[in-house]
This record gives C-alpha cells, structure tokens and sequence, in this order.
C-alpha cells in the first residue's frame, strides 16, 4: 500500500473496552444507560464509528450479556444522532492456564471459551453495521492467559458475519493476525475490500514503533479500508501518524483514560483532541453516511 496522507479521515471511539479499568477512571461506563450516552456524547463529537463493549452494571467487570447489548443498540439507535454502531465479538476466546507445571485443567477464573455460535449471539440479535474479529491467538499481557482464536473458530465467525451482512472490522495484533485475514478473503469466507483495525502496543502483539506500524500498513492491500490506534500517552501520536499513513483513527477510554498527564478524559474530549489533530493537519473529519459510503454499510433501523 502506497503511503499517502489521509484528506477523509473518519474517527472510531472505542468508548468502554473489557479491560479492568473500570475502577481507575469515573468517567469509564458500565450500565447500558451510560455507555449508550457516551456513544451519543462522541458521535456529537466528531466520531463516526462507536465500538461497544458492556459491562456488568454493577461492578463495572465484562460481561457478554445479550440483554445488556441489547439495550445498548437500541439506546443508540434511538438517539437523535446519527453514528454507525460497532459491536465487539472478541468475548468469550479467554483462556488462563494453570501453573507452569501443571497448566491443566485450565484455571476457571477468568478462562471464557465458548463457541463460536455463542461469541456471536449478540451480532446475530443486534445487528451492528460492523463487529470485530480478532485475527489471531496472542499472548496478552498476563503470565497465562492467552487470547485464543483458532483458524478454524476465526472462519466460522467470519462466515456468520458474512451470512448476517455485518461487515468485519479485523483486529490485527500483529503481522501474522493481517497474513490470516488476506487469507479469510481470499477463501471467501470475508468480502472484499475489508476493514483492518491496527493494534499497535498491545503486549505481546505488534510492538509500539513505527517500523512496525509501516510494515503492517504494507501489508494491506490498497482497496481495504484500515484505522489504527495506540495506548495510553501514544493515543495522540498514533492518530497522527495513522492519518499520514493514509488510515483511519482510534481513539477512546478502551485505550487510554488520560486527555493528559494526570487528567482524567472523557470519551467525547478524547474525540475532541483527536480531531484538531486531524483538522491540524489539514485533513477533514467526516462523518456516519460517508463511512458508510466508504465501506459498504447500510444503516439498521430501531427495532
């Protein structure tokens, strides 16, 4: 793919991911109620794209309770603004080994596998205009636990996405996660062109440099659509340098709870700053119906 800035960049939030941070920040949702006004607060923003996760609205854990997907679509959908809704499909892939002597049976706190109907339950019952799909088996930050996504578990979510007429956002964590995805298309089992989301810092995926970013950004084909983000402090560089790339941007509290050093964000102030980056540089923000445009979708009706 040749390197070229980005003059149409539209913006993804990811605004409550499935990390424990929950507890670090007040400004992370839980319940549907306040991920959903979130979701309203950054397409008011700027962002384009939303991409929800939810959350027990008690303790603020993980959940992937159909309910709680539930009423967040329809909060969203029912706002009187316009975004185009992401869902994960990422849950349910966990597993935590047990000790380095004795790895099984697997340890059952924190290990979520299920199959591949079950991950997809809630894209079947919502219908977003697009959800994820982890390209890939990582190594995730923890000692044990591993983020599992099988070829075979990957095809047949990719199939079901396909079939439902939800387009994948593929999560590439890493070079080999984009040499599998190039292969899903080229079987048919995900359309062409597709949709690439770079995750860049992510321990142990693709490391935070720009090497690695530009060699990942090669590896794409030139009709695919593709964003990028980073964590933490690099939230902001990586917005910039995804746009000179010629992609798109990530941001949101999934990824970073600061606006800057000790000051906590919200998402629709991470969405600010993100775009007078871009508009900085002389780029244009554009908005739901142009992605949409860009990317094939159709916009799904309240149910």
């Amino acid at each position: 793919m040749p390197l070229q800035m980005n003059r149409n960049v539209f913006i993804t939030c990811a605004v409550t991911g499935s990390g424990s941070t929950q507890d670090k920040s007040p400004h992370v949702p839980r319940s549907p109620k306040q991920i959903a006004e979130s979701a309203i607060d950054v397409a008011k923003a700027g962002a384009a794209v939303v991409h929800c996760h939810v959350r027990d609205p008690e303790t603020g854990a993980p959940s992937r309770r159909l309910d709680l997907y539930r009423e967040v679509t329809d909060l969203i959908r029912a706002a009187d603004v316009d975004v185009v809704l992401n869902l994960t499909a990422g849950m349910g892939g966990d597993i935590v080994f047990g000790s380095t002597e004795a790895p099984l049976p697997v340890n059952e706190k924190g290990t979520d596998m299920i199959g591949a109907a079950e991950r997809m339950a809630h894209i079947a019952e919502c219908l977003p205009e697009i959800c994820t799909l982890d390209c890939g088996t990582m190594n995730f930050a923890e000692a044990d636990y591993v983020m599992t996504n099988t070829p075979g578990m990957l095809r047949a979510m990719g199939a079901m996405m396909t079939e439902l007429g939800v387009k994948p956002e593929i999560e590439a964590f890493d070079t080999g996660h984009l040499w599998f995805a190039k292969q899903l298309v080229s079987e048919g089992t995900l359309a062409s062109p597709a949709l690439v989301q770079l995750c860049m810092g992510v321990p142990w995926g693709a490391p935070n440099d720009l090497n690695t970013l530009l060699a990942m950004v090669n590896a794409i084909p030139n009709d695919w659509a593709w964003s990028a983000f980073s964590l933490g402090r690099d939230q902001m560089p990586y917005a910039a340098a995804a746009v000179l790339a010629g992609g798109n941007v990530r941001v949101g509290l999934e990824d970073n709870l600061f606006l800057e050093k000790g000051v906590l964000a919200t998402n629709a102030q991470l969405v600010e700053k993100a775009r007078m980056v871009i508009e900085g540089m002389g780029a244009k923000v554009i908005g739901p119906q142009d992605v949409r445009s860009l990317l094939g979708l159709s916009k799904r009706a309240p149910k």
